[in-house]
Formats: structure tokens, sequence, C-alpha cells
């Protein structure tokens, strides 16, 4: 599936079903690349939060590993659904949606023992209080016009007490060029524009949106979902992670934090 034209970038309004088909539509085209520049990262079967390499199996954010066994988790904008295949080796009972039809199939290629979903993650195909937890590594939220509606179907298919950690970029990035080096260092924009970043095509029709959320934003969108805040984790970069990503690096990832973790449970 090859690109022919070279998307305009630029910031301007769209709503839920744009966003939502050009979602689908971006991650379906570029499911193999993003597979194959950042699969070797990701592993087959860790957990990673974000770009700067915290991995759940030392974070614990879903609680001890050891408590994760029989728990029915949904992992939402799941791709090539590695963090459930580790939540399935520690006994857990995984379910693995996603918005693209090829991102799951890398999810087949690499082999899986439990459920995956293609579908949007403001429509839960599930009954109400059918997990135990749900969980989302930069998958949905960050891509969605509607936060809000997101936060509710999550709450809806989640169990009282069931917990609800997803991560995103962290807002403060968002006034930053998206440049790995110094070029990323100074303020380019302000913090409070919340107008998304599009990328169209030749006729105006976008190709790749992405949704900008204050940080005190993100937090009423959980509230307004139903959820309690029990943590905002903005991981540190580490010393052995010498790659960049996209405008992830050593030396912004030392300066500015790069990923906000929200960690929530349904009271």
């Amino acid at each position: 599936m090859t690109q022919e034209y070279e998307p305009e970038a630029t910031r301007r309004e769209t709503g839920e079903t744009e966003s939502s088909r050009a979602s689908r539509g971006w991650w379906d085209r570029n499911a193999d690349e993003y597979q194959r520049e950042h699969g070797g990262f990701l592993g087959d079967d860790r957990f990673v939060w974000g770009p700067e390499g915290l991995d759940e199996a030392e974070a614990a954010l879903l609680g001890p590993a050891s408590g994760l066994k029989g728990l029915r988790v949904l992992e939402i904008g799941a791709g090539a659904a590695q963090c459930s295949r580790w939540l399935a080796a520690r006994g857990a009972r995984p379910v693995a949606l996603d918005l693209s039809h090829r991102q799951l199939q890398h999810a087949l290629r690499i082999g899986v023992g439990f459920p995956l979903v293609e579908a949007d993650a403001g429509a839960l195909p599930f009954a109400d209080g059918s997990f135990d937890m749900a969980c989302s590594a930069y998958g949905a939220v960050p891509f969605v016009a509607d936060p809000v509606r997101v936060m509710r179907e999550v709450h809806r298919v989640l169990r009282p007490g069931g917990r609800w950690v997803f991560s995103v970029t962290h807002p403060i990035r968002w006034a930053f060029p998206d440049e790995p080096g110094p070029e990323g260092l100074s303020v380019a924009a302000s913090y409070f524009d919340r107008t998304p970043y599009v990328e169209q095509d030749d006729e105006g029709r976008a190709v790749y949106v992405e949704h900008h959320r204050t940080l005190g934003d993100r937090v009423r969108d959980v509230v307004a979902g139903g959820f309690r805040l029990v943590d905002l984790v903005e991981p540190e970069w580490p010393a052995w992670n010498h790659q960049e990503w996209g405008g992830w690096s050593p030396l912004r990832g030392n300066l500015i934090p790069g990923t906000a973790i929200f960690v929530c449970e349904r009271d």
C-alpha cells in the first residue's frame, strides 16, 4: 500500500468521524513500517509504556504482576498486541482491541492465544462490567476527537474497582517542535492551542490526526468519564536508552517529559 503523495501538515479542526477514518487508514498503511522500525524495541511480549522504555514489569502500574492471574484485561489500541502477550504470560486473560486491521494481522503473525477485536475505542463491543482492568500504551486516546466518550466506554466495560491505565504524549510537548535535536528545545507554539494536528492529502482529506489536550484537560476528561485519578506518572529518560523515536531522544528526555501515564480507578 504505497502512499503516492506527500501529506500536508497543518493545524485545523476535525471531528470524530474524520479522525477515526484517518487513524484507521494511517495505521493500516503504516503498520508494516512501524513494526519494522519499532518492533525490536517493543519486543514481541514486552509491556512498554512509551519511547522512554518504562516497562510494566518494573513500573507495576496495573498492580503487582503476581496479582494479574485470572484477570480479564482489555488492551485498547493494541497494535501487534505486545502488551497483551506480556499479560497472558502472567496468567491474565487479555483481549487485544485495535482500529487497524493491519496492526492486528501483525499480532497474528507474532502469535496469539487470546482474542483479537477490530473496533473503535469510542464504541467498545463488550457488555457492561466485562473486564477487571483496561490499559492502553499510546493507543486510541491521543487520536480521538472526543476522549471523554472513550473514558465513558472504558468505565462502562469495567467492573467497579477496575483500574484503567493509559499513556499519551505529554501535553507540554505540543509547545515544542517535534524534533529530537536542539531545534526541538525552543518553544514554538502555544501550549494552550488545542487545534488538532492534521496531515491531509492533496484534496484536503485528513490522513493522520492527533488531538492536543492540556494536562488539566486530560485530568478533567478522566473525571468526566467517571474515574478517580490515582497517579500521574511522567517517566524520566533512562541512561540505557540511546535511541531516537520521532521527537523523543535522550537530549530532550533529560530536559522535558515526553510521556504522561494516567493511572485511574473506577469507583
